[in-house]
């Protein structure tokens, strides 16, 4: 059977969870549909209201995967991702149903249907607080930070190494997975030979068979009102306590990738007192706000995605039309 699968993307608070569920009830006529989820913050278990996490009423009522799979202390590599989403994909088809991949994290949906083939692109923005950083603290510094999030690429690099060591940091604060993690092979879970963190699994998609949706709004004044407004909806639902939560366990700390996700990060620095209480608000908008800028950039280098306007009108009937071409 030949597997058909769609693909909806778009930069954090597009509207992606909406449009899924609704794209999913629409796919009930031809034998229903199920939503493996590419959002490497989703994957975490007791990580709810930062990550705006499908309530429990949302993920009834059509099945989901790939969430919560992973103790905060756990990382989940985008090689691990490409292996059990591609699985996924393949049971999902075989059963009859239609599998949509729904997500903004983009490096994930590079890993499962294009591959890992190159290196995270360097990111002028993160190179510059990183160098603003070492300034302040050193590089033996750095070095340490590195050692913490990477420490087989810590272990072959010395201290005073600034170009290397900011490269390393660089990989890991854009794509959240270490340096050594593109280099070293992952085992998988079937008979086939290992594939290589850089490669996409030998059963993986083809890039181009799967089409994609993406949710791109015409005017990024709307989308920057709905991330103001879905982190203040964050802070009111108890944000701030589901973060004193993970701290309070005492094995986590703010270098894990689980820790780095937008807004745990600032949340974690307020409440150690080096970010201002009075600030969380505004730097925790400002860094959604990049995040959404880096996701539109990965988006805009798909060239055979098809642009749904997020802010204009019609969105789901134009969304169910397009999925009724794809699928005839």
């Amino acid at each position: 059977m030949k597997v058909r699968a769609l693909a909806i993307a778009g930069p954090t608070a597009s509207g992606k969870t909406g449009l899924a569920l609704a794209i999913a009830a629409h796919l009930q006529s031809r034998g229903g549909s199920e939503i493996i989820s590419v959002d490497s913050a989703l994957v975490y278990k007791g990580m709810d209201i930062g990550t705006a996490k499908p309530t429990q009423e949302e993920l009834a009522t059509v099945p989901h995967h790939l969430i919560d799979i992973r103790d905060p202390l756990v990382a989940y590599s985008a090689a691990e991702f490409a292996r059990d989403a591609t699985s996924l994909v393949n049971d999902i088809a075989s059963r009859g149903k239609v599998p949509l991949l729904v997500g903004g994290t983009m490096l994930y949906f590079k890993a499962m249907l294009e591959g890992l083939n190159d290196m995270p692109a360097a990111d002028p923005q993160v190179r510059a607080q990183i160098q603003a950083e070492a300034e302040v603290a050193g590089w033996p510094a750095m070095h340490a930070q590195l050692q913490a999030v990477d420490p087989q690429t810590a272990a072959r690099l010395a201290p005073a190494d600034s170009q290397r060591i900011a490269r390393a940091l660089e990989v890991f604060r854009i794509s959240g997975q270490p340096l050594s993690s593109f280099q070293h092979n992952i085992s998988t879970t079937n008979t086939s030979p290992e594939t290589s963190e850089g490669q996409a699994p030998t059963n993986a998609l083809n890039f181009h068979n799967v089409p994609m949706l993406s949710l791109e709004p015409l005017d990024r004044a709307w989308l920057h009102r709905r991330i103001a407004q879905r982190f203040d909806d964050m802070l009111a639902q108890g944000f701030l306590d589901e973060v004193k939560a993970l701290r309070a366990r005492g094995d986590l700390n703010i270098d894990l990738p689980s820790m780095r996700c937008v807004g745990y990060r600032q949340a974690w620095e307020a409440l150690d007192g080096s970010l201002p209480m009075a600030e969380l608000r505004d730097r925790g908008v400002f860094a959604t706000r990049q995040l959404a800028k880096r996701q539109l950039t990965w988006l805009r280098s798909m060239p055979h995605r098809h642009v749904l306007q997020a802010d204009g009108t019609d969105v789901l009937a134009q969304a169910c039309q397009w999925v009724e071409a794809q699928l005839d």
